[in-house]
Order: structure tokens, then C-alpha cells, then sequence
């Protein structure tokens, strides 16, 4: 295959100067209902209060009429909503990026819709500017008629005649605001930055509808692929995340049983480089669009497949010729998956798998497992810390494959890698991989086994790897669960290392004590009770337009390689975790004084940066207010923002989750010198609140091991 040219980024979308042209006829196209948007909606354009259009409403005679919803609940146009708001002065402080995702969530068609209007576009604006221009220059009803065939053509361009957006219908006029908003972010973002802006939004607010691999997870898969594959597949590729963190200029190949991610994949992947990118909307299994000899072999498979699967084609594919190594019983749909990736490798191609562990063990699949192991195929089982992905209770696994090729010995043995002690402290949860140590330990690792070549010689790490013999393996159950084949973890220690954890503990104890903040006075009991103070309120919305602080969202992704404050690192009070994701801007670090707001969750969560968090990413789903230090004292803004009230009345419900609107959020309008007094209580309690985690912590840590002391016999019973 020809060598691709490395990939481009256009750093910025063309902006159109060009005045708008009389309006023409409008083009026949598809009826298509213009984007409404609730009151609700509307308050957070203008970063107010609902009660606050209420009152636009009664006392604007010119305020838009509703268009849409019921009497109580009434729904408006949402351009004629941004025109007035404009008209108004009112939409001026609301962030663009704000504004282009009014236009998305509003969409008549859905989200989903959007974003595939949307990408289409700015796939439009990267590939064929001047294409763009020109439909731009005109007015919306001449725009839409223009742009149907200029999309078609880049569609056909990047994804090849058939692909999962099909003939691009019709637009109407209603439409176009949002594909001119959507290249305006371009010009801020890039064309790539704004559709991972755009989809980054869509997947926060439905975060039940799709199971999402986790960027690090993606890295670490695409590093075990291979430094060099030319062709990758991905036959469930979902948004395309194991595809796009394969480096280079390669070709992609895309597959997924729902048209819509199908879609969203394929768009993501063209706008990241010029490599081509071919995609489909089929189920795998059932319908092959990459199958052979009409499709060449890849170099590589990566694959987070969907877990038991019941009804995968059990029946009707029973005869077909990818059961190389045996044809897998209903309940081992992974197995399928397995050989389907297997059988699209070119020989001595690599594939990796994200597995149940469950598929390790199961007695169903032992005969397809061993049969793996004999002929070579399977390579390695590395079992992730819980937390690595969803679901994030369970440990899951990753199986790295090779094709054999004819005559090649096989190799001798199976590495096993165990990461579980790894993960960034006690318990699963997102973000607790630590995937800079699980990196490290499972490359290490795969990269010694490589070496080995047929009779892999990888030195033994108790509690961490080995390479298990086959003939080791092949018993009556075929168990690969990698726990059961490592010797047992160095004692670290023993009783001196867990003698240091007690006493870590008591000196937390002791200073936790110190620090339980005292009681607060008792009413008098023949006196009336003291009536709550009544203090003046503002907003954080009011105080940002008044600029005593600044406002940020965060994206988890940039140019740089700084570590990313998660959401969990936000509210478990940990170090930065998280990986960056790869965008041509460059990422917003947090500094000392910084608060940060988790926006997902309902639960009244803020902190302030100190020097141990400052220089890091802000991760997706995070908030960042920038006081002014003249203006608002950071312990004091973070201690308000925690209200339980607080949080309640900025806050908005969706079907599966709920948001807080942190420019809702109020706080009293006091002077510097009063809100030092409370900036001092808060800061006390937040240090009271961290010894509390790290005793619980410690606590943890010390009785799981005295039961491991006590069991292995390093402690004594006496």
C-alpha cells in the first residue's frame, strides 16, 4: 500500500467576509422544522434566571412568541430567540462554544442529527474551503440549495461511494444557522476541536446511551497494536476512539451495527487527518462489510466489543469460515468477536481485544481457548485495574492476538500480566486505572515478550507477570485468568511496612481530631431562636459580566502533555489522573486560587486549586471560575458554591442525569476583608475533610493488609 501523506490539521476554518446576498427563492427541499428552545434554555443563553424571562416576556412587547410546547411549558424559535437576545444585548457574554451547542441540543432531528450536519460541514470547511465560501457568501435559503451536492461530493471523497451518511438530503433554510455557527467555532477551535467540543457535549448530557472506551485505554490498545500498521479495523468502532489513537497516516476502517456511530466515527476520523477512512453501519458479525477476499487483510484489529450477547448469530453463522478455531456457544459472543478479528489479520498481523474477564474462564469456551493457545494465536491476557472502563466494577481484560503464519513455530508460552495493584488508590471507579503505571508495567512487559520471539523469556515480577507455559495451561478448564498463574506479590515490607501505615494513621487521626471544627453555639433555651443572617446575593453569572472572575469549561484535551484534573479527581480530592486527548489547541492549565466545579452529578462539589493541582488540564465535565484576587477570596467563592441550596436551584434534570448551571449559582455580596473571615472557616473545613479521606485511606489499607498478613503468615496471630 502506497505511503500516506502525514496527517494535517487546518488550524483554523476560513471566515466569510463577504456580505450576504439578496435572498432568493427558496430551494424545494424537505420540510424541516426550525430549532426550539424552552425558557429554560433561553436562561442559560443569556446566563440568567428563569424567573428572569419570565419577566422579558411581560415586559417586552417584542419578545418572541412561543412556537411550540404547551401553555405552561411553551417552546420558541431559537433563531428568533438569539436575534432578540442580540437585539438586547443580552447574548454577548455567552461563549461561542456555548451558542453552537444551543443550535445541536435544539435540533428537531436530535443531537445525533446535528452532529452529522454539523461534521459534514466543517469536513466541507477543512477539505474544500473555497467550497465553503462560496455557499457561505449567499443568503440561508440559497446556502441550503448549494450545499447538498458540495457535501455529497466531500463525503465521496474521503469515505469512498458508499458510506454510512448516505445521499445528503435536502436542507432547509432552518438548518443553515447552525452549519454557519458550527465553521464560526472553527475559526476559534480548528475544524477537528470543534466537532470533539461538539461530541464531547453530546455524550456528557446522555451519558447512559453509550458504553465509551476510555481514552487511556485506547492509547495503551494502540501501542500493543504495533508501532507501524498501515490498515487498521475496528469492526464495533462506536465514536472511533480506538481508531483515532492509532498514530499515523493509515487507513481506518470503521464498522458499527448503529448507523448513527457509524456516522459520528467516520466524521471524527476525517477531520483528524487526510488518511482515508472507510466505515459502515452493519453488525459485524452478521454482515462483514470488511469481509474476505472482497476487503484486503489489516495489519490490525482493535476492538471493544459489546459483552454478553446472547444473540449474536449463533444459528445462522454456525458454517461460517471464520470459526477457525471452533464454533463458540451462545453465551461466548466475545469468542465470536475474537475469531471475527482474527480472521481480518493479514498473517503476523496483531489484534487486541477489550474482554469480560469472565471470557478467561468460562467452561463453554475452554476448547476455543486452548485451541488459541495451541496454534500461537493468543499471545497475551493482561487483566486491567478495576476502573479501566465500564463496566467499572469489574477488572477487565485485554487479549492481545496474532495471526499465525504458515510454518511459524509457536510460541511456548503466554505472558500474563496482572495490573490490579496498580490502580491510583482503594476501590473501582472511573478514572482509577493510573494508566501511566499500567502503561509502563504492560508495555514493559509486552515488549520483553516480543523479544523472545517463539521461547519468550520474560523474568518473573510476583504479583505483576510471567510467562505461563502452554502446556501449563492446557487442563481441564483452560483458565487464563491471570491471578491464578502469578506467584504471589513480594511482601513489600511485611509487618514494617504495614507498622508505617499505622502509624501514618494515628498522626492523621490525631491531626484529624485537631482539625474537627468546633461546635457551633447553642440557642438559648428560653430565647427565641437567632433568625438566619440576610445577606445581599449576586451570581456567578452577574460577578462574570462584572469581571471579578472568569469562566471556563473544560475539554480534556490539547497539544501538551500536562496530566487532566478529572471529575473524579475533582470530587475524591486525588492528584490529576487523567490522559490528555489529542487537539490541536493548546489545553487550559489550572493555577493556584483556581475553583473547580464538576458540572455532571447533582452533589455541591468545589475546590480550590493549590500548588500540588496547579499546571493541570481541565478535564471534560469540569468548570473553572477564575476570581480576581482584588475582587473575591477563592476559599470564600469554593465555600458558597458547596451550598446543598445552592446547588439545588441551579440545577436542571435530564431523563439520566443532572447539570449544574454554575452561572446560577449565588453567593453573598460581601467586601474583601468579610469574606476573608469566611474564606478561613471554609478552608479550615476542607482541610478537616481531607485527613478524614486519607485516615479512611489509610484505614483501608491497613485491614486488608493484616487479613493478607495474617493469611500468606507474614503476621502473626499473637
Amino acid at each position: 500500500m502506497p505511503e500516506q501523506k502525514p496527517p494535517t490539521e487546518a488550524p483554523a476554518a476560513p471566515r466569510v467576509t463577504a456580505p450576504e446576498a439578496p435572498a432568493e427563492a427558496p430551494a424545494e427541499a424537505t420540510p424541516e422544522a426550525a430549532p426550539e428552545v424552552t425558557a429554560a434554555d433561553i436562561a442559560r443563553l443569556a446566563g440568567v434566571g428563569r424567573a428572569a424571562v419570565s419577566n422579558w416576556r411581560r415586559r417586552h412587547t417584542d419578545f418572541p412568541r412561543p412556537v411550540g410546547g404547551t401553555e405552561t411549558s411553551p417552546s420558541f424559535a431559537l433563531a428568533e430567540v438569539t436575534d432578540w437576545l442580540r437585539a438586547q444585548g443580552k447574548l454577548a457574554e455567552v461563549p461561542l462554544r456555548e451558542r453552537v451547542w444551543q443550535y445541536v441540543a435544539a435540533h428537531p432531528g436530535g443531537s445525533v442529527a446535528a452532529l452529522v450536519k454539523a461534521g459534514s460541514a466543517l469536513l466541507l470547511v477543512r477539505d474544500r474551503p473555497r467550497e465553503w465560501l462560496e455557499a457561505a457568501a449567499v443568503s440561508d435559503e440559497r446556502m441550503a440549495t448549494l450545499l447538498a451536492p458540495a457535501l455529497d461530493r466531500v463525503l465521496a471523497l474521503r469515505f469512498g461511494p458508499v458510506h454510512p451518511l448516505g445521499a445528503t438530503a435536502p436542507l432547509a433554510p432552518a438548518s443553515v444557522p447552525l452549519l454557519r455557527a458550527a465553521a464560526e467555532l472553527a475559526a476559534e477551535l480548528g475544524t477537528k476541536g470543534a466537532f470533539e467540543f461538539l461530541l464531547g457535549r453530546h455524550l456528557e448530557a446522555n451519558p447512559r446511551q453509550y458504553t465509551l472506551t476510555p481514552d487511556g485505554l485506547a492509547t495503551l490498545m494502540a501501542a500493543l497494536a504495533g508501532p507501524s500498521p498501515k490498515t487498521v479495523l475496528d469492526p464495533a468502532c462506536g465514536t472511533g476512539t480506538l481508531l483515532r489513537a492509532v498514530p499515523g497516516a493509515i487507513t481506518r476502517y470503521a464498522q458499527d451495527s448503529s448507523p448513527e456511530l457509524a456516522s459520528l466515527a467516520a466524521l471524527r476520523l476525517a477531520l483528524q487527518s487526510d488518511a482515508p477512512v472507510r466505515a459502515a453501519a452493519a453488525d459485524s458479525l452478521r454482515a462483514d462489510a470488511f469481509a474476505r477476499p472482497a476487503a484486503e487483510p489489516v495489519d490490525a484489529v482493535l476492538c471493544h466489543p459489546p459483552f454478553n450477547e446472547r444473540n449474536w448469530g449463533h444459528e445462522e453463522l454456525a458454517y461460517d469460515p471464520r470459526w477457525e478455531y471452533g464454533l463458540p456457544a451462545r453465551a461466548e459472543s466475545e469468542l465470536a468477536w475474537v475469531q471475527h478479528a482474527l480472521a481480518h489479520l493479514r498473517e503476523g498481523g496483531t489484534a487486541v481485544l477489550l474482554m469480560p474477564p469472565a471470557a478467561a474462564a468460562r467452561r463453554s469456551g475452554r476448547r476455543i481457548r486452548a485451541d488459541l493457545l495451541r496454534r500461537g494465536a493468543l499471545r497475551a491476557v493482561v487483566a486491567l485495574p478495576a476502573g479501566a472502563a465500564p463496566p467499572y466494577g469489574i477488572p477487565l481484560h485485554l487479549w492481545v492476538l496474532r495471526r499465525p503464519a504458515p510454518h511459524a513455530a509457536a510460541p511456548s508460552g503466554l505472558l500474563l500480566v496482572d495490573t490490579a495493584a496498580l490502580a491510583d488508590g482503594p476501590g473501582p471507579g472511573p478514572g482509577r486505572a493510573g494508566w501511566a503505571a499500567v502503561h509502563g508495567a504492560v508495555e514493559e512487559a509486552w515488549t520483553a515478550y516480543e523479544r523472545g520471539g517463539p521461547a519468550p523469556d520474560v523474568p518473573d515480577l510476583p504479583g505483576v507477570r510471567r510467562v505461563v507455559p502452554v502446556v501449563e495451561l492446557l487442563d481441564d478448564d483452560v483458565d487464563l485468568t491471570p491471578a491464578r498463574h502469578l506467584p504471589p506479590p513480594a511482601a513489600g515490607g511485611g509487618v514494617a511496612e504495614l507498622t508505617a501505615v499505622r502509624d501514618r494513621l494515628d498522626s492523621t487521626l490525631t491531626r484529624a481530631a485537631r482539625l474537627t471544627p468546633p461546635a457551633p453555639p447553642a440557642a438559648s433555651p428560653d430565647g427565641p431562636a437567632a433568625a438566619p443572617a440576610r445577606l445581599p446575593l449576586t451570581t456567578v453569572g452577574e460577578l462574570a459580566r462584572a469581571g471579578a472572575l472568569l469562566l471556563y469549561t473544560g475539554t480534556g484535551g490539547g497539544a501538551g502533555r500536562a496530566p487532566v484534573l478529572t471529575e473524579y479527581d475533582v470530587s475524591a480530592g486525588t492528584g490529576p489522573s487523567g490522559t490528555p486527548a489529542d487537539a490541536a489547541e493548546q489545553p487550559l492549565l489550572t493555577a493556584p486560587g483556581d475553583v473547580v466545579v464538576p458540572l455532571t452529578g447533582g452533589a455541591g462539589v468545589a475546590r480550590v486549586v493549590d500548588a500540588a493541582t496547579a499546571g493541570a488540564a481541565l478535564g471534560r465535565g469540569l468548570q473553572l471560575l477564575r476570581p480576581d484576587p482584588a475582587a473575591l477570596d477563592p476559599w470564600f467563592l469554593a465555600g458558597f458554591l458547596r451550598a446543598t441550596a445552592n446547588n439545588r436551584r441551579a440545577s436542571s434534570h435530564a431523563s439520566t442525569t443532572t447539570r449544574l448551571d454554575v452561572r446560577r449559582l449565588e453567593l453573598p455580596r460581601l467586601p474583601r476583608t468579610e469574606q476573608e473571615v469566611y474564606g478561613a472557616r471554609f478552608r479550615a473545613l476542607a482541610e478537616f475533610e481531607d485527613a478524614l479521606r486519607l485516615a479512611a485511606r489509610l484505614g483501608e489499607q491497613l485491614v486488608q493488609g493484616l487479613y493478607d498478613g495474617l493469611s500468606d503468615g507474614t503476621v502473626r496471630p499473637e
